[in-house]
């Protein structure tokens, strides 16, 4: 593991672990997401830009994994990149306290319904990839691992092919290394399962 890996995960494990000193009532991020957030990423959470991931049902943990990418220059989007260098250890704990409180939000009913064969095979390559061992049964998440159930294909798609690219970094190789060695067309159907499962916590 590479040495600014390895003090990034340092880093961000002390800023995890350190108690929240800052004066801002929990309640102030909720206002601050709707003035700063929301634009992009709606205000529960749930947006309809194909490309901004929904937020709605995502681990607090997981949250503020990706702001501290961000605020460091790990994860590289200008718009997010330019949020995240104005924030202090106490926005990061704070903003994903209140994204933690987020519920998951379905999906809008899509105009056709989802095609059984895609969807079956796309479960198949969930097991056999060891997508369900991290992300759920009903790929919901936790801590550190993202809920992918419900998110937009499109981003979902963008993300599976940069890690297997080595363009998306996360704070650990284990995406890249997990789907370093998927041909294209089947992380294409895993986006497509992910983004219409229901991401109930039995998977059903």
């Amino acid at each position: 593991m590479k040495a600014g890996l390895m003090s990034g995960l340092a880093a961000l494990a002390l800023l995890v672990a350190s108690p929240h000193a800052g004066s801002q009532p929990k309640a102030s991020y909720a206002q601050r997401f709707a003035d700063l957030c929301a634009a992009c990423h709606g205000a529960n959470g749930r947006t309809d830009q194909s490309l901004t991931p929904v937020l709605a049902g995502q681990p607090s943990l997981y949250a503020i994994t990706q702001l501290f990418l961000f605020r460091e220059g790990r994860r590289s989007n200008e718009a997010m990149t330019a949020v995240a260098k104005t924030l202090t250890d106490d926005d990061l704990r704070g903003f994903s306290d209140f994204i933690g409180t987020l519920p998951p939000v379905p999906a809008p009913p899509a105009a056709t319904p989802p095609d059984p064969v895609r969807m079956m095979k796309g479960r198949a390559l969930a097991e056999q990839h060891k997508c369900l061992f991290c992300h759920g049964a009903g790929l919901a998440g936790g801590q550190q691992v993202p809920r992918i159930a419900g998110q937009h294909e499109e981003y979902l798609r963008d993300s599976l092919r940069g890690f297997r690219a080595g363009t998306r970094p996360g704070y650990t190789q284990a995406m890249t290394a997990a789907v370093s060695q998927i041909p294209v067309e089947d992380l294409d159907i895993l986006a497509y399962f992910a983004a219409r499962s229901p991401g109930s916590a039995d998977g059903k």
